[in-house]
């Protein structure tokens, strides 16, 4: 009998989900308890995996065990197998009810407030019982939150220099930086701006070093002047829109938020345009990992939102 197929009839969902227990509580007689199972026949289910692949799946201690690079291989995998399961109980229930589910969604706050919210508003008009949850990630933390099955997409910038080997982007727009200032703010009235007429105004946008960051410092460079320091640095987006609405502070944010979402009467987006923070934005899914049709129809709901919403300053 061939090696796989041995394993494949002797290493159960059972035994993997006692693996699970295990790690978790950290000791045999804790998993026992929770499981409602006796200590043996947790013992006799680890031995058993042990003696199926060859391999110790914990070491022992008296502080208790702990999971060997072969047990971690296996729990890795094992969560990815629970995971999936639990996705296709959800695909079951959304198939036999096509007005409720959950979707995961890796994205930045920007992007959460521009696409991301717009294609949201639109599904829960038709389907208002899916529920989503918009998780706060950038690169390459939505990596690492897709592998880990934490989240299902990400919405993001296409990463530089390039998308990571087990990853692939849809393209579904071009985004880049805006300058926006408060709607009484004498510049909000100007139908033309050169940005180098605004380096000595008040300004607030993300901590240096950020991505958001740097793409400000080039916009400036490229007119041939040295960026200069923010009055405020500040990651929360709502944060420095309202500072901008005060009237008193110039701010940066991405253009698709102002494009996509409902109008901010407190700030208008400058006549400025910052051709060097321009970057393609896109859905970030895991190669051949089939989406859920939840995770479909908010793909196709962002291909809509991204070629119908008006460009439009506000």
């Amino acid at each position: 009998m061939r090696w796989d197929h041995r394993v494949g009839r002797r290493l159960k969902l059972r035994d993997l989900h006692i693996l699970l227990a295990v790690t978790q509580a950290g000791s045999m007689a804790k998993a026992a308890k929770e499981l409602a199972i006796s200590q043996p026949a947790i013992s006799r289910a680890i031995a058993d995996m042990e003696h199926t692949l060859g391999v110790s799946l914990f070491d022992r201690s008296p502080r208790g065990i702990e999971p060997t690079e072969y047990g971690h291989a296996l729990i890795k995998r094992g969560v990815a197998i629970f995971d999936e399961l639990q996705q296709g109980v959800r695909d079951i229930q959304f198939l036999s009810d096509h007005t409720s589910g959950e979707l995961r969604i890796g994205c930045t706050s920007g992007l959460s407030e521009g696409i991301v919210l717009a294609a949201i508003n639109r599904l829960s008009r038709k389907y208002p019982r899916i529920v989503f949850h918009v998780v706060p990630s950038g690169h390459p933390v939505i990596y690492d939150a897709l592998r880990e099955r934490r989240i299902e997409l990400g919405i993001s910038r296409k990463p530089e220099p390039a998308l990571e080997e087990d990853m692939e982007l849809e393209t579904l727009f071009e985004d880049s930086l805006a300058v926006v200032a408060g709607a009484q703010n004498p510049w909000a009235r100007r139908r033309k701006i050169n940005l180098i007429e605004l380096v000595n105004e008040p300004w607030a946008w993300p901590a240096p070093g950020t991505g958001l960051d740097t793409l400000v410092v080039e916009a400036f460079r490229a007119i041939g002047h040295q960026p200069p320091r923010a009055t405020v640095y500040a990651d929360a987006i709502n944060m420095r829109i309202r500072l901008a609405a005060t009237g008193n502070f110039l701010a940066v944010v991405p253009a698709s938020m102002m494009k996509f979402s409902a109008p901010h009467e407190s700030i208008k987006m400058l006549a400025l345009d910052l051709p060097t923070t321009r970057r393609e934005i896109g859905i970030i899914t895991i190669k051949n990992r089939r989406a859920s049709p939840v995770a479909k129809l908010f793909i196709e709901c962002a291909r809509e939102v991204a070629k119908s919403s008006p460009r439009r300053s506000i």
